[in-house]
Parts: C-alpha cells; structure tokens; sequence
C-alpha cells in the first residue's frame, strides 16, 4: 500500500525543521537556520510567518514538491490551553488562540500556523499534536501550597509520548497497559509519570525539579523572595537567569555536557560536583514521581539529548534502578513523531481530536 506524502515542521527559537515522509520514514530533511540578523527585525514569533513560510516554501522547491503533491501537513504544537495529548486538526479554535498571541509567544506556535497555510494552498488536511501543554493531571497533581499559584502541566511531551510507544514496542505491550517515568533530559529537563497512557503529573521545567543544562529548577524559596525584592534585577532579567541562563550556564558557563564532560576529563572537579549534583536532582525527581505512580513503576526511560551523556545516565541509574529497569533512548525524534502522529490522523479520522 502506498504511504502517504508528509510534510512535518518543527520550528525552534533560531531555526527551522522541515522534513517529507513516506508516512513513518523520511524521506528528505532540513533544518533552515535563521541568522540573528534576520530574526532581529521581529518584535514577536507570530511576526516571523510569512518569513519562515517563505523558507518553507523554498525547501519545498529544492525537494520538487508542490503542496498538491502531499496527503497531509503537520506541525508541532506550541504552548496552548490544558488539553489532552494526541492528533489535533488545526480549526478555528486553535487558530484562533495562536494567532491571538495571548498565549506563549514562542516559536513553536507557528508550527500549527505555517502547516495551516500550507494545507491551506491545497485543500489537505494539517494537524498539530502533543504540544507542551498537554495536561492529564489527576487533580491532586494540581494543588501547590497556595490557591493563587496552581501546579501547572508543561512538558516535553512530544517525545516523552514518542519514546514510550517505543518501549512499548520493544516490550511488546500496549502502552495504555503500563506504568513508565520518561526523564526527558535537555536544555530543560521534564520527568513525567505516565500510568496506563496518561501523564499524570509532571515538573514544569520553568517552576520546579531538575536543574538543567539552561534552568535553575526548584531554588530556595526564602532565597529567591530576596533576589527578587533586592531591586537590582527586572522581572525580564530574573526570568532569563532562572530559564535560560540557569543550570549548568549559570555554574560553569556552558550548557554543553560534552564540554563539561572534557573539563572533568581533565581534573575540573568542579564541573564534576556540578554535572553530578544535576543528575543527583534528576533522580531525586525520578524518586518522587515513583511515589506518584505508588512504587508500581514498569520501566524507566531516560530520553532527550543528555542521555547521550554516559557519565550523567549512569550517575543516574546507579540511584534509580532500585525502582524499575532503566531504558536509555537518547536524542528525540520529534519529526518521525509528528509524522506517526499525521499518519494515525489519516488512517483513523475519529481519533483526531478537536480543541476547544
């Protein structure tokens, strides 16, 4: 049977990824990276549309694709309202709320938007799914220690969800049948417990939990109060030093780990303590959603970028093997993940879920 012809966008802060599938296997991928010097002229992402389209269309041109030559378009959703993970198709609801710029503005939501557009120039249809937003809380997930600051679900969910039917799999069970923690481990870190398909609670990598590569994570609260009252710091400027310039930037200047892993390598034993105390939170983490799930915890699975990191899996296996078996998938496939998801939206029109 013939596959049918994907266009998968992902958009990032400084680039762009474009990729054709044959259903579930690429078939052609770029990654479009926008210069400083072009991104400057914006004042806002949503501003960048008709930009990055431009550059979309281009990479379609280098393929000899025309949008009537596909079957469907999909893109990554960006930070929307609380809603269940899965396929969405793009109406006027969601439309609506990403054009409005009332919600993140981050790069991300034009995933949604230039798949529209897309579609748009031949009649097909374009999807979004899994988007950061996700939320499949049980409401006691929700309560914090006061009324005004709920806990709120923002993840990596894309590949969080990705990699578990991967395990799932390889396992050769359903994953609505298992219990899982996903660590996702990148700029910034996500541990997500997911009890038969659901995830059901999750750090914000923004709030709490882990300190990353990029965020600080959960800080001393008595701490933070006083930064935050000592008057030499805007809000803008605490916000980038706690998410984008915490973690490992903010301790050794760098959010690579293969630059601190040759620092250690060479006797920084600095780097060592810090990269260690990161994992050391991780598994903390790692512990605390094993009580979510009540110990009944079936697999482990440390994901994302870091994981390529053996120092940091192993420092973090070695505390956290106890509680289930550790299974490391690294890096993160959001394309093929996009693409699944666009092949399950065709294939099964009454699991595409509308969003309201």
């Amino acid at each position: 049977m013939k596959q049918p012809l994907l266009l998968v966008i992902n958009p990032g802060s400084t680039s762009t990824k474009v990729a054709l599938f044959d259903g579930t296997q690429s078939r052609a991928e770029q990654e479009i990276t926008h210069p400083g010097s072009e991104l400057s002229k914006f004042s806002s992402n949503l501003e960048q549309l008709d930009f990055r389209l431009g550059e979309v269309r281009r990479a379609l041109e280098t393929w000899k694709i025309q949008p009537r030559d596909l079957q469907a378009v999909i893109g990554r959703g960006g930070p929307l309202k609380p809603m269940e993970g899965g396929v969405y198709r793009l109406g006027d609801a969601l439309l609506n709320d990403l054009r409005s710029g009332k919600l993140v503005d981050h790069a991300s939501i034009l995933g949604g938007l230039l798949a529209y557009r897309i579609a748009g120039e031949a009649g097909i249809p374009a999807f979004i799914a899994d988007p950061v937003s996700v939320d499949e809380f049980d409401d006691l997930a929700r309560i914090s220690g006061h009324p005004d600051l709920p806990r709120i679900s923002l993840a990596h969910a894309l590949n969080c969800k990705a990699v578990i039917r991967e395990v799932a799999r390889d396992q050769k069970r359903n994953p609505e049948d298992l219990n899982l923690i996903v660590a996702h481990l990148g700029g910034g870190i996500s541990i997500v417990a997911h009890r038969q398909g659901r995830q059901i609670d999750v750090n914000n990598a923004n709030d709490s939990g882990p300190f990353s590569p990029e965020r600080a994570g959960t800080l001393p609260l008595t701490g933070l109060l006083k930064l935050a009252c000592s008057g030499k710091h805007t809000l803008p400027e605490l916000r980038k030093m706690l998410i984008g310039k915490g973690g490992l930037i903010a301790h050794l200047g760098t959010a690579d780990v293969r630059e601190v892993q040759k620092r250690i390598d060479s006797g920084d034993q600095k780097a060592r303590l810090v990269l260690e105390a990161m994992a050391y939170t991780i598994a903390k983490e790692i512990g605390a959603m094993a009580t979510v799930l009540k110990g009944k915890v079936d697999t482990i699975i440390l994901t994302g970028g870091v994981a390529y990191s053996k120092t940091v899996t192993d420092w973090i296996t070695e505390r956290v093997q106890f509680i289930a078996p550790v299974v490391i998938k690294p890096g993160q496939n959001e394309l093929k993940a996009l693409a699944e998801h666009a092949v399950t939206a065709l294939q099964n029109p009454s699991m595409v879920k509308d969003y309201r």
